[in-house]
C-alpha cells in the first residue's frame, strides 16, 4: 500500500468535498468586491512575505482566493476551466488525494514565496551595502499554483480538447507542452520570485507524477532496445533466389517467397516462384 493510501485510510474522513467550488466562490467574491467603488483592493490580499512578517498574516490564506486581473468574460471562462480541471481531478483521484495535491501545492508556493523574497532582499541589501538580511516586498501570484492543476489534468487527460477563443480546437497536451516551455524560459529570464514559484509548481507536480514519468522512461528505453534488436535481427536475414541469384540486398523491395513443394528452404523471386523445377531431396539446387 502506498504512503498516500495509508494516509487516506487514516485521515480520509477529514477531506473537503468539492474543494474547487470553495476556491472559485472565494475568488468570485473578491473579483466582484474589487469592482465595487469602495471594494476590496487585491493588493491587500495577495501573498507578500515582507508584509506577512509585519503582521499581515491573513495574506498566507487570502492569496489562494486572489482572482485573475482580467475582464469579466475571460474571468467566467477562467472559472469554468478551473472548475472543470479541479472537479475532474477530484473525481479521478478522490477527495482526499485531491486535497493533498492542493495542500502540497499551497505549502510549496508559500515556502517558495518566502525564499524568493529572501533572495531578492539579499540582492537589494548587497546592492545598498546593508548587512542585515531583509525580505523584499514582492507580491507572489497564485497563477503558478493553479497552473499545477492544469498540468495534472493534461497529464491524466492529454487528448482533452479546448476550443481556443471558442473556435480553434487544440488538444490540451500541446498547451501543456507550451506551458513547460514557458516554465523553462521563466527559470532563465524571470526574477527569483518567479523562479521559486515555478520550482514549487514543478515540485508539486513531480511529487505526484514523477514515478509515472520514471516508469515511462524505463519502458521507453526497453521498447527502443527491443526495436533495435529486432531491426538488427531482421537486417541479418538475406533472401536469394536460387534460380537468378536476385537477393534482398540488391533489391530490398522485392517480395521473396519459399516453395513448400521443394525440399529444404528454397527461396525464389516473384518471377521464378511459379517457374522453376522443384528441388527434391538430395538435389543440390533448382534447374
Amino acid at each position: 500500500m502506498s504512503r498516500i493510501s495509508r494516509l487516506e485510510r487514516r485521515f480520509g474522513r477529514f477531506a473537503i468535498q468539492n474543494l474547487t467550488l470553495f476556491i472559485i466562490a472565494g475568488q468570485a467574491v473578491l473579483y466582484v468586491a474589487n469592482l465595487l467603488p469602495q471594494g476590496v483592493a487585491l493588493d491587500r490580499v495577495v501573498l507578500d512575505p515582507a508584509l506577512v512578517m509585519r503582521g499581515q498574516v491573513w495574506r498566507l490564506f487570502t492569496f489562494l482566493f486572489t482572482p485573475p486581473a482580467i475582464d469579466w468574460i475571460w474571468a467566467v471562462f477562467y472559472f469554468a476551466l478551473l472548475h472543470h480541471f479541479g472537479s475532474t481531478l477530484e473525481h479521478y483521484w478522490g477527495a482526499f488525494r485531491y486535497n493533498v495535491y492542493i495542500l502540497t501545492g499551497y505549502l510549496a508556493n508559500v515556502v517558495a514565496a518566502f525564499a524568493g523574497s529572501a533572495i531578492l532582499g539579499g540582492q537589494i541589501a548587497e546592492a545598498l551595502g546593508d548587512a542585515p538580511l531583509k525580505l523584499a516586498s514582492m507580491p507572489a501570484t497564485n497563477e503558478f499554483f493553479y497552473m499545477s492543476l492544469f498540468l495534472a489534468f493534461a497529464r491524466l487527460f492529454p487528448d482533452f480538447i479546448i476550443n481556443l477563443f471558442f473556435i480553434l480546437p487544440v488538444r490540451i497536451k500541446w498547451l501543456a507542452a507550451l506551458a513547460w516551455i514557458g516554465y523553462a524560459l521563466a527559470l532563465v529570464q524571470g526574477d527569483w520570485m518567479v523562479r521559486m514559484l515555478v520550482l514549487a509548481t514543478v515540485a508539486n507536480y513531480l511529487l505526484f507524477f514523477g514515478p509515472q514519468h520514471a516508469r515511462d522512461l524505463r519502458q521507453g528505453r526497453r521498447r527502443r532496445s527491443f526495436q533495435a534488436k529486432a531491426r538488427r535481427a531482421t537486417s541479418q536475414v538475406r533472401h536469394t533466389c536460387v534460380v537468378c541469384g536476385l537477393s534482398s540486398e540488391t533489391s530490398p523491395k522485392t517480395l521473396f517467397r519459399y516453395c513448400s513443394k521443394c525440399a529444404g528452404q528454397q527461396c525464389y523471386c516473384p518471377e521464378h516462384i511459379h517457374r522453376h523445377e522443384h528441388v527434391t531431396a538430395g538435389a543440390s539446387g533448382a534447374l
